[in-house]
Formats: structure tokens, C-alpha cells, sequence
């Protein structure tokens, strides 16, 4: 951790070098020493030691300075660090000044000019002081720092996609820190200049896309190499199984993940029926153990980066990322999964990201610790989710457009929802509006029998189907007609033969319609929608692969 700073201000510079040099002598060892020659100077100063981070232990201020006296300059530091301890040096003329400014600025002492010897009119002061700030002070958090409003959408998709990455930080929100707000200025007040994220090597990023984000934390976002055997598009369950497998098969192997590994698996906040856990495991763990393991086997892994398009150069095929990079390779094995259904309600796109949110939301659930919470859905994933916030809300209110959870959940699951005392299932309703001002407030319900209902709500959770994430490749391979990727014998065929198919042999399974370009996992039509099927279809890709490159 850097030293806390002690900070001299005075604009006669020989002063100045006499209490730098004074401080120094006593103090380097714990305490790092800075001086300004203004008010205006040392005000910039403190602003960028606050967006570093760095605490200010000591403000030693002279009180007659032209521009701004030493009371202005402190009452305008103490916004940005109220712990501060703050002492003015006076002339013997300015004594009134400073005993009025204790009351004005909170000063804790003051000093009359010239302090010599220090070791009798200046250190017992300042130690007394420096011992006070060093007992009560909060170290400082050295990481990324994410300043803004729990009420805008983009603060949550900034620090939902630093979770997912494990990627440590610390959230700071403007609407109860003062300091912080001060330090904004006017993009505190400005919703689309949130957040502003602080880093540990004092830059700032103001509302930044994921894509800056992943570089500042220090996620590997570039290809190490230009060319690869085999690149994986997506780093969920399956995608993650194929990079396992190809690495441990010695194939120079790259995952490329646009938002975060895992996939809507890893969000889960316990599989329980996953073989070889019979506690259960959660999706998050299940992805750290599954990236460790395909690193461990040297497969390289791009995070927060999109593949936008993929194109054929036999025997090449060259994927096309969302910054304009290229990336070249034999095989290609897709693995995006699924993408969740959108609800269309009104007040939807107004509270996204601020109570209204879609999947666990993990970064969220201390939020709305005993508050009354919503899950929207009744397929295993909703059932997940509402287990995992049945521990911080007061209540979960399940809404079901089903008749009843059964079969569409699994028994272990419906038994396990029935069990739990603060869990509440609404069967035979959907959701009509979203309602509130700033935050969620209210769910209109729409029943089954004609009527509705209104439920109070401080957040509701989204879980109600998905669609396949197969855009980027829509016009290179065979889609069926919901969006799912064709492969091997389900590929429509003409004349006996895989319609517009080059090749001699018969596509190999889980080979598109694009020789060396493969699916597996949830985006494959026929797929069973399972962690532990994708998996399996990842691990078994892998010998298709194989096949198909001793073709190349």
C-alpha cells in the first residue's frame, strides 16, 4: 500500500522548503511529504490524491495566501477528505483568524510561525494528531473503483460484468458518498457519464463499454497468436469442455467470450444435479474450476471480446472481432448458447438495470437484503434463482405463467421451493407492467382467469426462456427455423445429399453445412439444454475435430 500523505501549503517558498524539509525529517518513514505553493495548486492536488485513492493524513496550511486563504482551501479539502486532520500556521496577526475557522472548517489545530525548534513546538502537535488519524482511518482500497448510482442501468452492467469476471472491486455510491461527488463534479449529475470508474494506476474511465473495461482490469482481450487449430466461440459448459479436450490433445487452441465464462451456467447459484457433486456445486465454481483446468492445458481464453463474423478461406477460416482484429484458424467449433427471451412489458426498458433484472444478478443480492424480491419464470434456472434469494429478501414471489411448476422444473427443486417458508408461488400469471419511479416499486399481474394483481416489489428477476445466440453466423450456416444451428444428419438435404454440402463424405457430427465449422452445446438444434449434455457434446466434438483436421 502507498504511504498516506502529509500535505504543506504555504506561497512563500522558503517557508515552504522549511516545512517540507522539517516534515521529511520526522515523518518519511510512515508518511509521504508533498508541498504547493497555492491554494489552488494544493486543491488539485488533493483532487487527484482522492481519485488515486491516496488518503491525506495531515493538511498543514499558512493561513495569508493571496487567491485563497488557508480556511477557504481547507472547507474545500475537507469535502474531498473529510479524515483529514487539518492545522493552519499563523502569524501572530491572524490568530482570530484561526480560532474562528475552528468552528468554520473543523480545525484541529493551529501553529504560530516560526515553530523552532520543531521538536518542541511542532512534532507533539503533528504526533498527536498523526496518531488520532492513523487509529481511526479506513485503509484505502487499491483496486478499480466503480463510482456511481445504484439507480443507473449502466453502474449494474459495469459491476455485474466485473463479477462475472472475478474481477475484485470496490463500489462506491455517489448518492451516499459525499466526497466522491464532490470529486465528479458535473458528471455526478449527468446519467450518461455513470459510471466513472477509478483504476489503480490513477486513470479514469468515464461510462466505459465492457470492452475498455476488460483491458483496464487486466482480462486478456487480444490473441496472442495470429493463427490457431481450433478456435471455440463462447466460453460456456460446453464451449469450455471442447477447450479441456483440444488442449489436452495438444491442439493450439483459443475460447473467445464476449461477455463472461460460463455462460447463463455460470450465473446459476447451485447445480445440484451435476454429476460427482452431491452437494451441489454453484455456476460460478464450476466455471473457475473449468477455466483453470483448460489453462492448465495452455488453451488461451479471450474475455470480453465478440467475434462479429466468420468467414471461409479454405482451407482457412478467419474470425472477425468486434475491435477489427482477425484471428485465423483450421476449425471453428461454436458454443454461444443461448441468449435470454426479452419481456415485453410496459416500464421494462425503463427499470432495466435499476430492479428489473435478467438471470441471478449475483452482484445484486445483498441489495435487496429483506426486501420483497420477484423471480419471473419456472424452469430449473428460475427455481435456482429464487433458492439463492430466498437467503437475503424477506420474501421471493415466484411468477409462473404455467399451471403449476411441475414437469417443467425438476422434482428435487419443486420439492425443495415447497420446503422453503419465504418462497411464494404464483402460478397462472404473467407480467403486464412494470411499475415505479426511480426503482422497481410494483409488478402487474395478468391471471389466467381474466383478473390481475399487483405485487409490491423492490426487484424482480427475469427467467423465461431464451433464444439461440447464432446472429453472427446466420448467413454462413444452416439455422432451423427458431435460430438453432443444423449439424451432421439433421442438415436439410437435396437429392440425397446435404443441400449446397462440397465435399465427398457426409458432414461429420456436429460439423455445419461449412466444412470445419462445428456446434455443440445449447445452440445446436436438438441439443437437450442441460450443463452436464453440453458438456458431453464438448467433449465429444473434440474427436470430430480431430477427424476433420487429418482432412486439411
Amino acid at each position: 500500500m502507498s504511504k498516506p500523505i502529509i500535505l504543506a501549503v504555504d506561497d512563500d517558498p522558503e517557508v515552504l522548503s522549511a516545512i517540507e524539509r522539517d516534515l521529511r525529517q520526522q515523518y518519511r518513514a510512515s508518511y509521504r511529504v508533498l508541498k504547493a505553493g497555492s491554494g489552488q495548486e494544493a486543491l488539485d492536488a488533493a483532487r487527484e490524491l482522492k481519485a488515486r485513492g491516496t488518503p491525506i493524513a495531515l493538511l498543514l496550511v499558512d493561513q495569508r495566501m493571496p487567491g485563497m486563504t488557508g480556511t477557504d482551501f481547507l472547507a474545500e479539502a475537507r469535502k474531498l477528505h473529510p479524515d483529514a486532520r487539518r492545522v493552519l500556521l499563523t502569524a501572530y496577526a491572524d490568530t482570530d483568524a484561526a480560532i474562528a475557522s475552528i468552528n468554520v472548517v473543523g480545525l484541529d489545530h493551529y501553529l504560530m510561525k516560526p515553530w523552532h525548534p520543531p521538536e518542541e513546538r511542532l512534532y507533539p502537535v503533528l504526533d498527536d494528531l498523526l496518531d488520532e488519524w492513523a487509529a481511526r482511518a479506513k485503509l484505502p482500497y487499491e483496486g478499480i473503483r466503480v463510482a456511481g448510482s445504484h439507480w443507473s442501468a449502466k453502474c449494474y452492467e459495469a459491476r455485474e460484468f466485473l463479477s462475472r469476471n472475478r474481477v475484485p472491486y470496490q463500489w462506491i455510491d455517489i448518492e451516499t458518498d459525499q466526497p466522491t461527488r464532490e470529486l465528479l463534479g458535473p458528471l455526478a449529475d449527468d446519467p450518461a457519464s455513470l459510471p466513472v470508474v477509478f483504476c489503480a494506476d490513477g486513470t479514469r474511465l468515464v461510462a466505459p463499454d465492457t470492452l475498455e473495461l476488460a483491458k483496464k482490469a487486466g482480462l486478456h482481450t487480444r490473441a496472442k497468436m495470429p493463427f490457431y487449430d481450433l478456435v471455440i466461440v463462447g466460453a460456456g459448459p460446453a464451449g469450455l469442455a471442447v477447450g479441456v479436450y483440444g488442449g489436452s490433445e495438444g491442439l493450439r487452441t483459443l475460447i473467445v467470450e464476449s461477455d463472461a465464462p460460463g455462460g447463463r451456467a455460470g450465473t446459476s447459484s447451485m447445480i445440484e444435479n451435476y454429476l460427482g457433486f452431491p452437494s451441489g456445486i454453484t455456476g460460478e465454481d464450476l466455471t473457475r474450476r473449468a477455466m483453470a483446468q483448460a489453462k492448465r492445458f495452455d488453451t488461451e481464453v479471450l474475455e470480453a471480446q465478440r467475434v462479429v463474423g466468420i468467414r471461409r478461406e479454405d482451407p482457412y477460416r478467419i474470425l472477425r472481432m468486434a475491435d477489427g482484429s482477425e484471428v485465423s484458424c483450421y476449425c471453428v467449433v461454436l458454443t454461444t448458447g443461448m441468449d435470454v427471451a426479452k419481456l415485453e412489458a410496459p416500464g421494462h426498458d425503463t427499470l432495466l438495470g435499476v430492479g428489473v433484472y435478467y438471470g441471478a444478478a449475483m452482484s445484486e443480492g445483498v441489495t435487496y437484503r429483506g426486501r420483497h424480491v420477484c423471480v419471473v419464470g419456472g424452469a430449473n434456472s428460475a427455481g435456482q434463482g429464487a433458492m439463492f434469494f430466498s437467503r437475503y429478501a424477506s420474501k421471493v414471489t415466484m411468477i409462473v405463467r404455467k399451471p403449476s411448476l411441475s414437469p417443467w422444473m425438476s422434482k428435487y427443486l419443486v420439492d425443495r421451493i415447497a420446503a422453503t417458508a419465504n418462497i411464494e408461488v404464483v402460478c397462472g400469471a404473467e407480467v403486464s407492467a412494470f411499475e415505479g419511479a426511480r426503482g422497481l416499486e410494483r409488478i402487474v399481474l395478468k391471471m389466467d382467469d381474466d383478473g390481475t394483481r399487483t405485487l409490491d416489489a423492490a426487484a424482480a428477476f427475469i427467467f423465461i426462456g431464451s433464444a439461440p445466440k447464432s446472429d453472427m453466423v446466420a448467413d454462413l450456416v444452416e439455422l432451423d427455423d427458431r435460430g438453432f444451428i443444423l449439424t451432421g444428419p439433421d442438415l436439410p438435404r437435396a437429392h440425397g445429399r446435404p443441400r449446397g454440402w462440397p465435399l465427398d463424405r457426409d458432414p461429420f457430427l456436429f460439423e455445419t453445412n461449412v466444412p470445419g465449422v462445428f456446434a455443440a452445446g445449447d445452440v445446436r438444434a436438438g441439443a437437450s439444454r442441460r450443463v452436464a449434455a453440453a458438456v458431453g457434446e464438448g467433449s465429444a466434438s473434440i474427436f470430430m475435430v480431430q477427424k476433420y483436421l487429418q482432412t486439411v
